[in-house]
């Protein structure tokens, strides 16, 4: 049997998929940001984005930290699926599930890699787990499981050769990735479950004075307040209150997906 023509399709098809494999890899890496900070900044809350930084204790500015830190992730996980919708034709070739399930572990794991090197070691910005006594160990750690080990598992699935007939693969592979970046995203910003308090963000120039003034003034029962003074945690009765709040100087009041996220996950500095 001559097989010659096999070699020469080879680079052929590696062409035709060389395109999926730069939105595969931001896919990943945007899942990887999205994972970081539902599971370490709101579930565990081991840390915030900034919780090293000296001058930037405020929560108000830890908080606006890890908004745009997941403002980028949203910007990444549209410019990967923007390019996979200009690619689809490349979805139907064989090889590219693998190839697209391959770079997004690739990505997953780089990103945690990098956020292990720049975030935790250069720049220390946080570290894995504030609060342990020994954090070298709970960064190494992390990063194996979650960089070493996924970029492992998309080297091995790189490696693999599809049959000619998997061409489905690469479409079922780009919407499960697909639909997985499109539900993290509110997944950072769910509401804890139970809550029935109301966060209050205060604006910068609100001293702690005037803001316990304006909640008094809509006889808010206060909860918690953080070290700053400027997030509060409170029982509102009066659905009206949270308008009167806005016009005393509140940049937000509520609980749904904006003070959902690492807002109403943060544990209060001071309880009241």
């Amino acid at each position: 049997m001559d097989t010659s023509h096999r070699f020469d399709e080879a680079p052929l098809a590696a062409a035709a998929l060389r395109p999926l494999k730069v939105p595969g890899f931001l896919l990943g890496v945007s899942l990887g940001g999205f994972f970081d900070g539902v599971l370490l900044h709101q579930v565990l809350q081991w840390h915030h984005l900034l919780s090293a930084v000296q001058v930037a204790q405020d929560l108000r500015q830890q908080l606006l930290a890890d908004g745009l830190f997941h403002a980028l992730m949203y910007l990444l996980a549209l410019i990967a699926l923007w390019g996979l919708w200009r690619r689809r034709a490349a979805l139907g070739q064989a090889g590219a599930g693998p190839l697209l399930w391959g770079m997004a572990l690739i990505g997953f794991g780089t990103w945690h890699a990098l956020d292990a090197v720049l975030s935790h070691w250069l720049l220390g910005i946080h570290r894995i787990r504030m609060d342990a006594s020994q954090p070298l160990l709970w960064d190494l750690g992390w990063v194996v499981v979650f960089g070493l080990v996924p970029l492992l598992m998309g080297a091995w699935a790189l490696r693999r050769r599809g049959p000619p007939s998997d061409g489905g693969g690469g479409r079922g592979a780009a919407v499960s990735l697909a639909l997985a970046a499109v539900f993290a995203g509110p997944l950072a910003a769910r509401a804890p479950q139970g809550l029935d308090q109301t966060v209050v963000l205060f604006a910068p120039g609100v001293s702690p004075g005037q803001a316990h003034k304006a909640l008094a003034a809509v006889q808010a029962r206060i909860v918690w307040v953080d070290g700053s003074g400027g997030v509060w945690g409170v029982v509102l009765e009066e659905p009206a209150a949270r308008w009167a709040l806005h016009r005393r100087g509140a940049l937000f009041v509520g609980q749904g997906a904006l003070a959902g996220g690492c807002v109403s996950w943060t544990r209060p500095g001071q309880a009241l």
